[in-house]
Formats: structure tokens, C-alpha cells, sequence
């Protein structure tokens, strides 16, 4: 689990429970994608939440949800966190 902590001390992530993030301060979370199946069963990203594009179709769901991690890390450390 990879941690960006900015110049307030404010620490950002992509959640998970490698862990425990409470042990850090009050929490707030926010979705940034949502992982869906389609009539198909084929798996879909959608990052709309975060600003970002719909990825897929994936064939395992256990995909999609890496390519929601990459794309939700690769902006977050590229970029850094936007003004709160």
C-alpha cells in the first residue's frame, strides 16, 4: 500500500486494508470508480467519480479491479493529491 503524504501532513491513498488506516486520524473516503458486470458478464470501470474514463471489458472481474488500481495510482502519484 503505497501512502502520499503532503505538506499539511494530510495522507492520501487508495484504500485498502494492508493497514489501519484509523490509526492515522479521521478518515475520509471518497469512491472514485465503480466495477460492474454487464449482461454479458464481462467486467467494466467506470472512474467517472474520479474524473476519469470507463475501462474494459475485462473478462475477470479480479482484472478490472487491478486496472482500477492502476489508473487510481498512477493519478494520484503522477499528479499529487488537488487542493482539499
Amino acid at each position: 500500500m503505497r501512502l502520499l503524504i503532503d505538506l499539511r501532513g494530510q495522507v492520501h491513498c487508495l484504500y485498502g486494508e494492508a493497514i489501519d488506516l484509523a490509526g492515522l486520524g479521521a478518515l475520509t473516503i471518497r469512491r472514485a470508480s465503480r466495477v460492474e458486470p454487464d449482461r454479458e458478464g464481462r467486467w467494466w470501470v467506470d472512474l467517472s467519480p474520479a474524473g476519469g474514463p470507463r475501462l474494459g471489458p475485462y473478462r475477470r472481474r479480479s482484472a478490472a479491479l487491478a486496472a482500477e488500481a492502476a489508473w487510481v495510482e498512477a493519478r494520484l502519484f503522477a499528479a499529487g493529491p488537488g487542493p482539499s
